[in-house]
């Protein structure tokens, strides 16, 4: 653990007394699970915290206790008084999305992340790659600051790890992301519910489109890559109550010899952006992959954002991919 970062953390946070919490646009698990129990942190420190996202909570995460408490951001929002801004899981500040125009008067930010991609764009920049979450170093915050856990900041705490760690599979998994997840199962935790609600819980609507994307699942290089194509007129006139994006992949990391699997999907609001989701088995760097197209993540996980076709994005993405390899 890098100690240092973690004083300059502990010390901004003991400093500060009013905080607004952010995380990535289209947050997930682990965003939404370190974002709730800093949250918890704060108040259990007598500070006062906010949390406001730019996008909703997914369906998926409707059963996190303290949902109530992250406000979405909406056009016109005054300017909000907060001394400290603390961004979670995020790469890179623009990944806050609209939610940055909130510190117009250039507040510190202490940057807590893990991706070895991070941008040290904080006053405080406490990133450690070698975590497998978020949500691990906001547990770790907790031992550190001595702040007792409860039911509620440990069952958001072990989702996030549950979630950034493809539910203990992924090589971001330690023997102390286990020991933390351990001690956070003491407080009444029911692993296999939560489990249910996030990965056994999709309408059978999701399902159908799930189907149809699979059956478009491409192989080259010898089957080393596999990817697959999501246009929007898959998902046009259809809503989608989960982000399948982790179903997906799943299922093409999963065939035999692939290295690299990858999920190219069409952005339905923005005409020509493609959004790319890569996933290695630790053969490729697959962040250096998303590196070279503005993007980032880990290792094994990482993603970006790349104006083109379809057809245009995926030749520039599989090719550089196969420099990787």
């Amino acid at each position: 653990m890098e100690r240092k970062s973690l004083r300059k953390a502990v010390a901004a946070i003991k400093k500060y007394k009013r905080f607004l919490i952010s995380s990535h646009i289209s947050p997930e698990g682990d965003a939404l699970g370190s974002e709730l129990a800093f949250y918890y942190l704060l108040r259990k420190l007598g500070k006062q915290a906010m949390i406001i996202n730019e996008d909703p909570l997914p369906r998926e995460y409707s059963f996190f206790p303290g949902k109530e408490n992250v406000r979405i951001y909406k056009p016109g929002l005054k300017e909000i008084d907060f001394d400290c801004m603390v961004i979670l899981d995020c790469t890179d500040l623009s990944r806050i999305g609209k939610v940055r125009a909130l510190n117009k008067s250039n507040k510190p930010i202490i940057n807590i992340d893990h991706h070895i991609s991070n941008k040290r764009f904080g006053a405080v920049n406490w990133v450690e790659p070698r975590a497998s979450s978020a949500s691990e170093l906001v547990f770790n915050l907790y031992k550190e600051m001595r702040v007792p856990f409860d039911e509620d900041s440990a069952i958001l705490l072990y989702t996030g790890i549950l979630t950034d760690t493809g539910s203990f599979r992924y090589s971001n998994t330690s023997s102390t992301t286990h020991k933390a997840a351990a001690e956070l199962l003491r407080f009444n935790i029911n692993a296999n519910q939560v489990y249910k609600n996030i990965y056994e819980n999709i309408p059978f609507s999701n399902i159908l489109i799930l189907t149809k994307a699979l059956a478009h699942i491409h192989i080259e290089n010898a089957g080393r890559i596999a990817w697959v194509e999501v246009p929007a007129k898959l998902l046009r006139h259809k809503k989608l109550s989960f982000d399948l994006t982790d179903q997906i992949l799943g299922f093409v990391r999963a065939i035999k010899d692939t290295q690299v699997a990858v999920l190219f999907k069409e952005n339905l609001c923005v005409r020509n952006e493609i959004r790319v989701n890569l996933r290695s088995t630790g053969l490729a760097d697959v962040n250096k992959v998303a590196l070279a197209f503005g993007g980032g993540g880990h290792k094994t996980a990482s993603g970006c954002t790349v104006i083109g076709s379809l057809t245009e994005v995926r030749k520039k993405v599989i090719s550089k991919i196969r420099q990787e390899l």
